[in-house]
């Protein structure tokens, strides 16, 4: 006789009520870095002309952070194996409160260059802390909605940062923008402090004493460098259009500065929606790749536009890109712990990541600036065209479930 008992069916994966207190804290912790990384991009005019700086030297106080960020990321990995979540992310907060307040009292380009890069050693830590912790606490194939969460903190903070810095810098000076960045970061160093600890699977650990992930398994790990390679071309062709946009809708379109900038700011809006509800959707399709590749060939089409629309359609097409630009990252940074398959190696899968993010931030703004004094802001667009189809061939390339 055959056993007639029904096969029981398999349980999700129980999340622990903490788990959601901890992403709220490192939602907020993670904030703060897009808040005073896009400080520059609203008010660049502003600083061309008390600095007496060009279009290209302004764009380097964007790329800086990109820089700092590609050295820092893997060995983020490492420090924050060695430290855990908590202490890391106060030293990333503290470097970013340390920045923000040396930038504001910079008296010259030299200085806020400076400045950046204190900061960009802050924003570096937090683009692979951040994640990692929340992976800690949520188990991989419930990932999807925290990190779609999570995935909204650029958005946030950009938005905030672009529709409040001209308003401050036009009533109290451009320094109080960097001050209430400095404010920010040592608010949540305290509730960091106060509130982040390890979940109760690593109490029974101390990690300290665990051996050091070998590299040569992150290393030889060909879909985590593809997811990261795609991960660059969104950051590459996005970062560059966002830097400069506001500025071309200023000085060309003849918009006031604070409208260039909350027009600007209408796509990373629509993306604290778009976000959330791709990592909702995915967890339930069960796919990642396809909500990290196909959004590219939808805005490889959009980039024909940006610089010939005028009036509504501006709007129009900021609302499209921020529904499309959603699903990426948080579908990437749910990924990235799955490829690596191993939750020790989850925080340098994320480095990986992160590598991509920073190689597209710094070279593209870079690039964008030299194309747009060479060919003119429309063929400019044009050529962040190309690297929206490499990121579509590579995503689709990554293996996963």
């Amino acid at each position: 006789m055959t056993n007639s008992q029904p096969v029981p069916a398999q349980e999700k994966p129980t999340i622990v009520p903490y788990a959601w207190v901890i992403l709220a804290v490192v939602y907020f912790a993670s904030v703060v870095a897009p808040f005073n990384q896009f400080k520059i991009p609203p008010i660049m005019p502003v600083l061309m002309q008390v600095f007496q700086i060009d279009l290209t030297q302004a764009g380097l106080l964007m790329s800086i952070i990109a820089m700092i960020g590609l050295v820092l990321a893997l060995p983020t990995g490492i420090i924050l194996q060695r430290l855990g979540p908590k202490v890391t992310l106060l030293i990333a907060l503290a470097f970013m409160a340390a920045g923000a307040s040396i930038g504001a009292f910079s008296s010259n380009f030299a200085a806020l260059l400076g400045s950046r890069v204190v900061e960009g050693l802050g924003i570096g830590l937090m683009g692979v802390t951040a994640p990692a912790t929340i992976a800690m606490w949520f188990p991989p194939e419930r990932q999807g909605t925290p990190m779609g969460i999570w995935a909204t903190w650029v958005p946030v903070g950009s938005v905030v940062i672009y529709n409040l810095s001209p308003i401050m810098a036009s009533s109290f000076g451009w320094q109080s923008v960097w001050w209430v960045g400095t404010g920010f970061a040592i608010f949540l160093m305290v509730i960091c402090g106060l509130l982040i600890t390890r979940p109760p699977a690593h109490d029974q650990v101390n990690l300290k004493t665990q051996p050091m992930p070998d590299l040569r398994l992150v290393l030889a790990n060909r879909s985590i460098w593809l997811l990261a390679l795609e991960f660059a071309c969104m950051n590459f062709a996005m970062v560059a259009l966002g830097t400069y946009y506001p500025t071309f809708l200023s000085e060309v379109r003849g918009y006031p500065l604070g409208q260039a900038a909350f027009l600007s700011s209408l796509a990373t809006l629509v993306v604290l929606f778009s976000a959330p509800a791709a990592g909702w959707i995915s967890d339930r399709v069960g796919s990642r790749r396809l909500f990290f590749s196909l959004p590219f060939l939808a805005v490889a089409a959009l980039l024909i536009f940006p610089f010939h629309v005028t009036g509504w359609q501006i709007t129009i097409l900021m609302v499209l890109q921020g529904l499309l630009l959603g699903a990426i990252p948080t579908t990437t940074f749910a990924a990235a712990p799955e490829i690596m398959r191993k939750p020790e190696l989850a925080g340098l899968g994320l480095a990986v990541v992160l590598i991509g993010q920073n190689l597209g931030q710094l070279l593209g703004p870079i690039f964008f600036s030299e194309m747009i004094g060479k060919v003119g802001w429309a063929t400019a667009g044009y050529m962040l065209i190309p690297f929206c189809l490499i990121g579509f061939v590579s995503g689709w390339m990554v293996k996963i479930r």
